[in-house]
């Protein structure tokens, strides 16, 4: 079964690890280069593990801890080849990449991956559904708005994690941000509101929706409380009152959780029906198995215009 735990989540730095089994997977690097090593620690992951760093776009907050990170570790980083041309062209350490054009699936060890493009304000941003041992993830963060692909891709999966960045009245009555600030975030290309992220969650939630996980929520803008109510009353008016909805915390991970019920069973290829909590959990890595069949051609952000 896959499993999730949040290093670390808001405007200071995103990221968040993924484990199937002996697969780990290290998705954004927008902490700095020790708190992701410490936070991967703190979980009883040794960085030097990962089969691989997967990024959603190029902002600072998902990206800002890359390169030292990866300075003395060869993992594979996986980006859009738009987003791979910005962040080639502002590090100076040679980076393994491997490109992908949004829309692509690939495999890295025993997780399948479906990217899609995403609404945002970066060059070439994604969202990710994760599919592993009968159990699947949505991952969906800075958007402005929800597409119907992304609901398509999103439908029925176990566990959500998504931004719920800021509260409408908080963020109007804001005194900090300039009126274009405000626009900027609440437009098409910027971030999700609570209320956004319920009408979310209420349309691709399914009988298998187990957990909700909030993310980048703003400082200022918007609070815990306000995010969970948001959800979860949705979620109450569509007889889903069952469903976990917790924020993950900006300056700590969170513990590494099953995304489906452990109730539940998972088929093994014998046929036999174990409990979906006794499955292996991060054992010692493996690289990562299968790679997009054609590598997409490398750019330079000189190549093409925004």
């Amino acid at each position: 079964m896959l499993h999730l735990a949040v290093l670390g989540s808001g405007s200071s730095g995103n990221s968040a690890l993924v484990c199937h089994e002996d697969t780990r997977i290290l998705v954004d690097a927008g902490l700095s280069a020790r708190q992701l090593g410490e936070r991967l620690n703190a979980l009883g992951v040794a960085p030097e593990s990962l089969d691989a760093i997967l990024l959603t776009h190029e902002h600072s907050d998902h990206t800002r801890g890359l390169e030292v990170f990866c300075r003395k570790r060869q993992i594979p980083v996986y980006a859009t080849l738009h987003t791979a041309a910005i962040l080639r062209d502002g590090v100076t350490t040679p980076l393994p990449w491997t490109q992908f054009e949004a829309g692509n699936s690939f495999r890295v060890g025993g997780v399948a991956i479906h990217s899609f493009p995403v609404p945002h304000d970066a060059v070439d941003p994604v969202g990710f559904r994760f599919e592993g041992g009968h159990s699947t993830l949505g991952f969906l963060s800075d958007v402005g708005h929800v597409t119907k692909l992304i609901l398509e891709r999103l439908r029925d999966v176990d566990t959500l994690f998504a931004e719920a960045n800021y509260d409408e009245g908080l963020l109007m009555n804001d005194k900090k941000r300039p009126w274009a600030t405000k626009q900027r975030i609440s437009n098409r290309h910027g971030h999700l509101s609570n209320d956004q992220t319920a009408e979310l969650v209420a349309t691709i939630a399914g009988p298998r929706l187990h957990r909700v996980v909030l993310g980048h929520l703003s400082n200022d803008c918007n609070q815990p409380a306000l995010a969970i109510a948001a959800i979860a009353q949705r979620l109450r008016r569509e007889g889903l009152a069952s469903v976990e909805v917790e924020c993950a915390p900006r300056h700590a991970a969170t513990t590494l959780q099953p995304v489906a019920r452990t109730t539940e069973v998972a088929r093994v290829t014998s046929g036999e029906e174990i409990p979906a909590d006794s499955l292996r959990v991060c054992e010692p890595s493996r690289a990562a198995t299968a790679l997009p069949a054609a590598p997409a051609p490398e750019w330079r952000q000189s190549e093409w215009a925004f």
